[in-house]
């Protein structure tokens, strides 16, 4: 009788139990720059579900996820590594590993936590279940540009010293490094290819790019785009251009040209350039719609008011909007039928839908710069 009275007050507590799980596929988080906060998003609602606060300084705070989607891991730029869980929306681990840092990574298998820093330089790891530190990788130089590929493997570059290096973690805690010399003046930002074969640099103190092919051994670096910019005086840099916004569409690169108001297309396989259209102004990040269909551009400032679609196949602008001052990011739904666009100085986020840009919500936010779903946990170099 007692076990019988059990099971049904166990059925009976079912509904209400149930009514408080929640799934983390639909979820993301808007980083809050000037108060250190995180806004956990909802998609389906399109709402703002809670706030983490505390988390430092987030100026130029980017974010990755568990594999489990649960835990978003945010690297702030005063060298913080916080670990929140998004369904509780508590901290639940945080450690100031560094003075100033650019971003990081998540290994492939989800255990390893990589932070590139500026000071003192490196690269710094943890375990991503305790934030324990795992290995430190000193390089003398300001590092960025830091992605995840396959093989529980992470590349950066190195702005001071001209070079890139890949760490490998696949026999344990100590990395195997190899070293890519000679790959260009101070490299500032990277992207890889969602296959993890393909990584591009940026080079600021020249006229070109840098690529890899992580595929092939010896690992060297060859230029591309070189010279692309050589007929015309390059305009003052308000902004520079977040390479891992890049987008690969179809069978072309759209790339946002340094200093001009352009955007470059370049082949996927030759590395070619094989076109280039003019936009609004000069463009920070150039987003493809997960089907490859769209580029959307945002702009630095005084054009960062503005957001303009490219049709892919044509190269053309297709439609121009007008958020509001100080748009920042931009994060497609995983399957690309909706757009959010962080309006900082507005203080809200706007969500678009693709196929018709109607604005279909408006979601407040202090300060909102970059935005992160949880399906970036399943991609990667995001």
């Amino acid at each position: 009788m007692m076990l019988r009275t059990l099971i049904v007050a166990l059925m009976l507590a079912l509904p209400a139990a149930a009514a408080e799980l929640r799934g983390t596929g639909d979820l993301g988080v808007a980083v809050e720059r000037t108060t250190g906060s995180l806004l956990v998003l909802d998609r389906s609602e399109h709402a703002a579900i809670g706030r983490v606060e505390g988390l430092g300084d987030l100026s130029h705070a980017s974010v990755v996820f568990s594999p489990d989607e649960r835990h978003a891991f945010v690297f702030g730029r005063d060298g913080g590594l916080t670990k929140v869980d998004i369904l509780t929306q508590d901290i639940v681990g945080r450690v100031m590993q560094a003075g100033n840092s650019i971003g990081g990574a998540i290994s492939d298998d989800g255990t390893l936590v990589a932070v590139s820093n500026y000071e003192p330089g490196g690269v710094r790891v943890f375990d991503a279940a305790t934030l324990a530190p795992v290995a430190d990788i000193p390089t003398g130089s300001r590092t960025l540009g830091l992605v995840d590929v396959p093989g529980r493997r992470f590349v950066f570059s190195l702005w001071d010293a001209g070079e890139t290096w890949v760490a490998d973690f696949s026999g344990g805690p100590e990395p195997a490094i190899t070293k890519i010399t000679g790959i260009g003046a101070n490299p500032y930002d990277a992207l890889v290819t969602a296959n993890g074969r393909t990584y591009i640099a940026g080079l600021f103190g020249e006229d070109g790019l840098a690529e890899i092919d992580l595929w092939q051994e010896p690992l060297r670096a060859r230029r591309i785009l070189d010279g692309y910019a050589k007929d015309d005086p390059a305009l003052p840099v308000y902004k520079m251009p977040h390479l891992e916004g890049w987008a690969l569409a179809g069978e072309r690169f759209a790339l946002p040209a340094i200093g001009r108001h352009e955007v470059l297309w370049m082949d996927a396989r030759s590395f070619e350039e094989v076109g280039r259209t003019a936009v609004h102004g000069q463009p920070v990040f150039a987003v493809a719609r997960p089907d490859g269909r769209q580029v959307w551009v945002n702009f630095a400032h005084p054009d960062n008011d503005t957001v303009q679609v490219i049709d892919t196949l044509s190269g053309e602008i297709v439609h121009e909007l007008k958020p509001g001052p100080a748009v920042l990011h931009m994060e497609f739904a995983p399957r690309g039928n909706e757009v959010w666009i962080s309006v900082r100085d507005a203080n809200r986020i706007d969500v678009y839908d693709t196929a018709s840009f109607e604005k279909i919500a408006e979601i407040p936010a202090e300060s909102p710069s970059g935005i992160f779903f949880t399906a970036r946990a399943h991609r990667t170099g995001l």
